[in-house]
């Protein structure tokens, strides 16, 4: 069992934002600290995007510490642009990620340390930056008949695009941006499609700047210090109202529909007796934190999230969430990792958090 300073799950733009400030703080990767990531390669959950959001479809991707991504081609794949540049960024900055590893428990060890166990053994830490964000946890609901549905059921985390929709009839569940992204490629190729969402989507109108996007982590952030589950940035932003939205909108391909009460063998039908044909149904439904691995800590509040101050766990000053709630964005990920590390920091020297 090897001993650290800090281990470091995740290897998105929060783990290797936290990784390139430890490197400046004076740790040594392989030496004071480890980053984990279960991905097969660089890119963190952007390699697993589909093929036709193409990085000019990206809702804003901001850089990392210390190295701009600059000359993207807007019709590449955002897979192939962000998976390239997190790459080069390991390597220009050797952080030594080991992947694929599997992180599956982290518990309470010996004196003071924290038990991290992974496919690849296990390693004793003082510190934990956890960065494991949502993708690894996609979220799907459970409607009465579900199982019987003789189609095909998929969510967003394995969306392959549009072209595998060709001629089909698909419902569409979720109003957030994937969900809208999704309808509107679909939509093009499909036989039919409907779009279904709880609650009515909110469209956007007019510039978001500074001040909004302000107000809408705070907003996050106030679930996070109330111990509640996050919601995502996205989710209190409202969906912007471009020129491709206010075409779909008016050609009706985003008329939304009430939730479906339930699912039947051929498609899907509400209380009032309506019925709609499906040969699939694309679950847009968001994701969840991906901290399972966390729970022999017993972090959880009792509303069902991780209390987190600044990025610090507040049940355990050892650990760190970063691109968890309000810095689950790209430039949130960036400032939280080096928060983390300036917390760490303090903590490995015995200064008072």
């Amino acid at each position: 069992m090897r001993e650290l300073d800090v281990v470091v799950i995740g290897a998105g733009q929060a783990g290797l934002s936290a990784a390139y400030h430890l490197g400046r703080a004076g740790f040594g990767p392989d030496r004071d600290f480890v980053v984990f990531d279960h991905a097969p390669r660089p890119g963190g959950a952007w390699q697993f995007r589909w093929p036709s959001l193409t990085y000019g479809k990206v809702h804003g991707m901001h850089s990392l510490p210390g190295m701009e991504l600059a000359g993207a081609d807007d019709g590449r794949p955002s897979s192939e642009v962000i998976g390239a540049y997190f790459d080069a960024y390991e390597e220009r900055f050797g952080l030594r990620v080991h992947r694929p590893v599997e992180v599956s428990a982290v518990r309470e060890g010996e004196g003071g340390r924290l038990l991290v166990e992974t496919s690849e053994g296990k390693y004793a830490t003082r510190a934990l930056i956890n960065a494991t964000g949502t993708w690894g946890r996609p979220f799907w609901p459970r409607y009465p008949g579900q199982e019987t549905f003789r189609g095909r059921q998929l969510h967003t985390a394995n969306y392959p695009g549009p072209s595998e929709f060709a001629g089909l009839r698909v419902v569409v569940v979720g109003g957030g941006a994937s969900g809208t992204q999704h309808l509107m490629e679909i939509a093009e190729v499909a036989a039919a499609t409907h779009w279904v969402t709880r609650r009515p989507p909110v469209f956007r109108e007019g510039p978001f700047g500074e001040e909004q996007g302000r107000a809408a982590v705070a907003m996050v952030e106030e679930r996070v210090r109330r111990g509640l589950p996050p919601q995502s940035v996205v989710s209190v932003t409202g969906l912007p109202l471009n020129d491709a939205v206010r075409r779909a909108r008016a050609e009706g391909v985003l008329d939304r529909l009430p939730m479906f009460d339930r699912i039947t063998p051929s498609g899907v039908v509400w209380a009032d007796g309506r019925a709609v044909e499906a040969d699939v149904i694309l679950w847009a439904t968001g994701f969840r934190a991906a901290v399972d691995h966390l729970a022999p800590l017993r972090l959880r509040e009792p509303g069902g999230g991780i209390r987190v101050e600044d990025t610090r766990a507040v049940r355990d000053a050892r650990v760190h969430l970063v691109g968890y709630g309000p810095s689950a964005s790209t430039i949130g990920a960036n400032r939280a990792g080096r928060a983390a590390v300036r917390s760490v920091t303090r903590l490995l020297a015995g200064v008072p958090v």
